[in-house]
């Protein structure tokens, strides 16, 4: 038996959700074109409160791990630190990209690999690679798209490219018989953060609260503010 509240803020979607047994009691998502990560304290006592629980009644914080925006990464890996500090509950941390895989499990033939990707800047993004049953084929990493990636798995199967970073991917691998691209965007959501934080609670899969990093997968570059001319 488990109530979780989940948590992800990878991208500009804020998406809280409640599981109660691995089954959705509730899930609120708000769609921005910048972070929206400022409502995330709304949206989470919104959805436990709507749920008829109080948040003293979570039995752990789940959260999406990365990677992603390192902003919002840090926002929600900060928000859910400070509930499990304050509650006393356990964390539970879900890699983004496999969260993105169970949102697409069941519509495609097991031949085919599922590779969920997140926009990392320019043509660079993140990505792993699946198979139909949520294995990993190939580790997440940050890659630089060109007509080149991913020859050697699109020789030997279909491929199914998904997730705000697929559009990149689509505009130099069209050519690829084997290269499948959803019309769908598939973006984060702890609809199934929450299914797979249900299935590591029950094996305590837990983190270490206090030392808990995202995965940020690389180093944050900041720009310099521009000189004003006066």
């Amino acid at each position: 038996m488990s109530l979780i509240l989940s948590i992800d803020t990878s991208t500009t979607v804020c998406s809280v959700a409640l599981h109660r047994d691995g089954m959705l009691a509730a899930c609120y998502e708000l769609f921005t074109e910048k972070s929206s990560s400022g409502m995330l304290t709304t949206l989470i006592q919104h959805t436990v409160q709507h749920s008829g629980y109080q948040l003293s009644e979570l039995d752990a914080i789940a959260v999406a791990k990365g990677p992603g925006s390192y902003t919002g990464l840090r926002i929600g890996v900060s928000t859910a630190k400070g509930l499990c500090f304050a509650l006393d509950k356990p964390l539970l941390a879900i890699n983004t990209l496999e969260a993105m895989v169970w949102q697409v499990n069941g519509f495609y033939p097991a031949s085919y690999a599922l590779c969920p990707m997140l926009d990392a800047r320019r043509m660079e993004v993140y990505c792993a690679v699946y198979n139909t049953e949520g294995q990993e084929i190939q580790a997440t990493s940050a890659q630089i798209i060109d007509e080149g990636s991913f020859a050697d798995l699109l020789t030997q199967q279909p491929v199914v490219f998904f997730g705000n970073g697929a559009a990149k991917c689509q505009a130099v691998l069209s050519h690829q018989p084997n290269a499948i691209f959803p019309e769908q965007t598939v973006h984060p959501s702890a609809r199934t953060v929450g299914q797979l934080a249900a299935v590591a609670y029950e094996q305590g899969q837990f983190e270490d609260v206090a030392n808990f990093e995202p995965y940020y997968l690389k180093d944050f570059v900041g720009t310099k503010p521009k000189k004003l001319v006066v």
